[in-house]
């Protein structure tokens, strides 16, 4: 058996996540109190007894996911993977999962993130659509023909692609889209066009705190967003990180090289189910998926 694990991205969050976790291992509630210092507020708090509406905030958001999934893979008995994968913000969660990055700098990392996200998100004025029912190479074309900045920002499986940029650019291609035989073309509750150009002063302020930070071999191949491909050479990581903030997140052909590598089973660590559904669509139902998120 080929194992593969996979880390879930902003969105994923529920409230209580994490609360059984940190009450049944010690090991868990050592790393959530580290958090906790590190952050400089009580993270585990919002996480556990938090609302909702308190989980949305994205300097809350990106590490309490970051923090459910790699304290998952640390607790684990058998985290022995042959290779590992993260949605966006889960790429994170899955180097740190295999040792590339220690816990405790990609946590800083992941909060310098969402922190630097949500600036952009109040500067500029962006938003994200889902495009249902077409190609990756038709929603490709619909982002060329509509005017204005919008570019395919996640390529989550064969007919599911969102789309991210100027908020009139995306509501002309989602309008380009359904004639084009979409299916749907709906926008998404985000605030801001995560994964497109409009995030770049993102990407230059998280691209400094990167390049400060001790990147090394993992303990497997981390198929990364920018590339899809296998990576354990830490200057080619640490250059595909710099790189993921205004590139597509390409999940669907990411999980296709993982099976073309010999992936049979795959586990999603982490809240929530997405990565799940999308393996399986991706894989055709041919891989065994189990997923490590109910505590």
């Amino acid at each position: 058996m080929t194992k593969a694990f996979v880390f879930p991205g902003q969105g994923a969050q529920y409230p209580g996540m994490g609360k059984e976790l940190y009450s049944q291992s010690s090991r868990a509630r050592e790393l959530f109190e580290q958090a906790n210092d590190i952050l400089g507020f009580r993270i585990s708090d919002i996480l556990f007894e938090g609302t909702s509406d308190e989980l949305k905030a994205t300097r809350v958001t990106q590490p309490a996911i970051f923090l459910h999934s790699t304290i998952l893979a640390a607790c684990m008995d058998d985290f022995t993977p042959d290779m590992v994968a993260g949605h966006s913000l889960g790429e994170f969660s899955a180097l740190a999962a295999t040792g590339a990055i220690a816990f405790e700098d990609a946590l800083r990392l992941v909060a310098v993130r969402a922190r630097e996200m949500q600036r952009c998100c109040e500067q500029t004025s962006g938003t994200m659509a889902a495009v249902i029912g077409l190609s990756n190479e038709q929603v490709e074309a619909v982002c060329r023909r509509a005017e204005g900045l919008v570019v395919p920002a996640n390529f989550n499986c064969e007919g599911q692609v969102v789309i991210s940029g100027e908020t009139q650019a995306v509501t002309e291609a989602c309008r380009l889209a359904k004639e084009a035989g979409a299916k749907r073309a709906l926008p998404l509750a985000v605030s801001g066009a995560f994964h497109s150009p409009l995030m770049e002063p993102a990407r230059l302020a998280l691209g400094e705190a990167i390049r400060k930070t001790r990147i090394v071999k993992p303990i497997c191949p981390v198929y990364q967003n920018v590339t899809a491909y296998p990576e354990t050479d830490p200057e080619t990581i640490k250059a595909n990180l710099l790189a993921q903030l205004t590139s597509p997140v390409r999940w669907t052909q990411s999980v296709g090289n993982m099976l073309v590598d010999g992936a049979d089973w795959f586990m999603e660590l982490g809240p929530g189910t997405v990565l799940q559904g999308l393996v399986k669509r991706i894989s055709g139902g041919m891989v065994s998926i189990d997923g490590k998120s109910a505590l």
